[in-house]
């Protein structure tokens, strides 16, 4: 994806991780061995396949997993297994309303009526029961909003031959508005009726939120100077969200959507540094919004029809007026994104407003701790790029279940003040939540980082503000989850190819440096990524202590056995994986609330596709501290430096190995696609999970002989398209047990 800037990083802090990397060697460790064979169901495009199956072990005394494991595949195709069916739901194009023609799948749709259909890259998600006179109802199964966010485009489908440019000049406007439109974020009314789902075309609820929609600045940034644009000279409101990646719900029955690489799609001049100030070059550049880009796909250079619509010169974050604050060009626009945004799925004509008291990142979501009444409210986040931090907001307001249904306004009461912590792993499997607030932990108006003045200046530059309290930089935080049972928070660290850098030395929380030659090219660093959890001391969410662990490490589950010594290769698959539970770069993540301890883990995959599609694996998780410290042997070759590789041990806490019943592959998408986004109805009997992206990797002059990548999910010679679906079991069962 072109605007993704996961795989960049802009942190250039030299922040310790941990005081201390200890000094041993890590012994081969025996792969687990043996998988049943058994059928699975291949759903909308492919044959029946064989597929490992579970070993009927069993360490939870009150769940167990009751599907065969889903073989690996690089088919094009979407596989669950026997006794399940999974049906496209809602895809890209498909129309909201009634006046809305059907999608014809051949890029001839025009930009404007993408504001009445289902954008791209379907991701984050979530199900709102519903009442039967429209009000959220957290245990209704059979009606609900399903809302979900669009994060981004896979051009090359969207329009009939591509995307038209002319030496790098988009001049074919309406492309660009196509483009925009495709963006953000849908709520769709669904229904279930016979045991399967649809989705209303002609509901009142039914909404899209694009780049064009307005929005509310809201919170203590709110009418800050960082905020102000020629669109808005207070700084109370900006145009649109973007790459929208997961997102978070509250209790009071809204949504959040969260803006992750906004930087990528801004424009900035070649000399701009020249003319803002230190502060400003700082913050820019620690955002990733650096001098000379060009934005993602050049929406700056489309002429719109009217002279005085700012809709595409918006994206330039030049600054090109001579204002003292800004307001007579776009120089802050992209302060105006990297937000948490609260959307009301239940009244379609309100304006969703930007949280500024949750500190802006490129937030991959807001994840709750569960509500408790009479207590302050926890959201944990993520900030997804290579070598950020892990995040929490902790609210002012302590909740009253009177809120709801309070809509936004609750929301105003709830997530307008708080504080905001970043966290530090240490060595000993100990943690630490650090404020981030003026006058604490060396952030101040003296900082030589940047000179916070006001409450708004680090909820604009948190990254800034967490570099100076000296946050672990971790490998890719993604998603989050809580677990109902005990509170222990789970989150994806995707991968990182800087880990055992100079920047980003090992560590004990991000402690894996290997070699994974993929042909001609090796692969370095964390390659398949990691999961790490943490329990809150005393299970107070509230507390800025917490106990930590790695639940699981991604790999191949051969790849010891083809061990290079001289690459220490053994410490890869330290999880002990197998075929049926193996995987590689977890991201999205979800608890189930009807079936506590279920846990579902999303994968969005690079190193392994060579192997396997992406995919979506079911897990009954153990708790924080129930397996033991291990050493792991890693040789780490100073990246960047040219110098000797050098041997680097590294001792963590590791969770106790999974078995096939406590792990096992449940879905394997079609091809190119990511596996993200996840819910399910409060019964548990209806799970929805994105296909985001299939056949991306798709040229133009592929497009042009029909030679795609992927045609799922409509098969035979049509174009793939980003796609929710739903899954049920065939028996009406909850899904993913015995």
């Amino acid at each position: 994806m072109t605007a993704d800037a996961d795989d960049i990083g802009s942190n250039n802090s030299f922040n310790p991780t941990f005081d201390s990397i200890l000094a041993a060697r890590f012994s081969r460790r025996a792969l687990l061995k043996g998988a049943v064979g058994v059928a699975s169901t291949v759903i909308m495009g492919g044959a029946l396949s064989a597929c490992g199956g579970g070993d009927g072990d069993n360490n939870d005394d009150k769940l167990e997993l009751g599907f065969s494991a889903i073989a690996k595949s690089v088919a094009d195709a979407l596989t669950v297994p026997a006794g399940y069916t999974a049906t496209a739901l809602y895809r890209l194009g498909d129309p909201i309303n009634a006046a809305t023609l059907d999608y014809s799948n051949n890029g001839t749709e025009s930009g404007a009526s993408f504001a009445a259909r289902a954008g791209d890259h379907h991701d984050g998600m979530h199900f709102f029961g519903m009442t039967a006179a429209g009000a959220y109802d957290r245990n209704a199964s059979d009606r609900g909003l399903l809302v979900m966010n669009h994060e981004n485009i896979t051009q090359v489908f969207l329009h009939a031959n591509g995307p038209t440019t002319v030496n790098g000049v988009r001049t074919v406007a309406d492309e660009v508005i196509k483009e925009m439109n495709c963006h953000g974020v849908s709520v769709i009314e669904v229904a279930r009726a016979g045991g399967t789902f649809a989705y209303s075309k002609t509901s009142a609820y039914n909404r899209r939120i694009t780049t064009f929609t307005e929005m509310a600045l809201s919170g203590p940034a709110a009418g800050s100077n960082a905020l102000k644009t020629k669109f808005s000279p207070d700084g109370t409101k900006t145009r649109g969200t973007v790459n929208n990646c997961a997102n978070g719900y509250t209790p009071w029955g809204t949504y959040l959507t969260c803006e992750e690489n906004y930087a990528g799609y801004f424009k900035r001049s070649s000399t701009d540094n020249l003319n803002r100030t230190a502060p400003e070059v700082a913050g820019l550049n620690r955002n990733g919004i650096t001098q000379g880009a060009a934005g993602s796909y050049n929406w700056t250079t489309a002429t719109p029809a009217d002279a005085a619509d700012t809709s595409f010169s918006r994206w330039d974050a030049t600054k090109l007026g001579t204002s003292t604050d800004g307001t007579d060009d776009f120089r802050n626009v992209a302060n105006t994104f990297g937000w948490v945004v609260e959307i009301d799925p239940f009244n379609a004509t309100s304006t969703p407003r930007k949280r500024t008291a949750m500190g802006r990142m490129g937030h991959e979501g807001a994840w709750p701790a569960p509500a408790v009444a009479g207590r302050p409210l926890v959201y944990y986040m993520g900030d997804d790029s290579r070598g950020e931090y892990i995040y929490k907001f902790v609210s002012t307001a302590n909740w009253d279940p009177a809120d709801v249904n309070g809509g936004l306004a609750a929301g105003d009461k709830y997530l307008n003040a708080g504080k905001l912590f970043v966290a530090r792993f240490g060595t000993d499997g100990a943690g630490t939540w650090l404020e981030l607030s003026l006058g604490v932990n060396g952030i101040n108006a003296q900082s030589a980082v940047y000179p916070f003045a006001e409450a708004a200046d680090i909820l604009v530059q948190t990254r800034l503000a967490a570099d100076i309290a000296g946050a672990t930089k971790m490998d890719r935080p993604e998603w989050a989850a809580v677990d109902p049972r005990n509170g222990n928070i789970y989150v994806t660290l995707t991968n990182n190819s800087q880990r055992g850098s100079v920047a980003q030395p090992l560590d004990a929380a991000n402690p894996r440096y290997y070699a994974d030659p993929k042909g001609s090219a090796t692969q370095r660093g964390n390659n398949n990524g990691h999961i790490i959890r943490m329990a809150p001391a005393g299970g107070d969410h509230t507390a800025t202590a917490f106990t930590w662990d790695v639940y699981l490490f991604g790999a191949q589950a051969h790849a010891d056995v083809a061990a290079n010594e001289a690459d220490h290769q053994a410490n890869v698959n330290l999880s002990g994986l197998v075929d049926s539970n193996d995987f590689s770069s977890p991201d999205g993540l979800w608890f189930s609330q009807a079936t506590p301890g279920l846990l579902w883990i999303e994968t969005d995959d690079g190193a392994y596709t060579d192997v396997t599609n992406c995919m979506l694996l079911a897990a009954l998780p153990g708790t924080v501290n129930d397996g033991a410290p291990v050493t792991i042997a890693n040789k780490a070759a100073p990246q960047g430096t040219g110098g000797a590789a050098v041997d680097v041990s590294v001792t963590t806490k590791m969770g106790l190995k999974p078995t096939n019943n406590t792990l096992r592959r449940f879905l394997v998408g079609p091809a190119g696609c990511e596996l993200t986004g996840v819910a399910e109805t409060p019964d548990g009997k209806a799970l929805f999970v994105q296909i985001q992206h299939p056949g991306e990797n798709t040229t133009v002059a592929q497009l042009a002989s029909g030679a795609f990548e992927s045609h799922w999910p409509q098969g035979g010679a049509a174009r793939p398209r980003s796609s929710t679906v739903v899954i049920t079991r065939n028996d009406g069962g909850k899904i993913g047990l015995v």
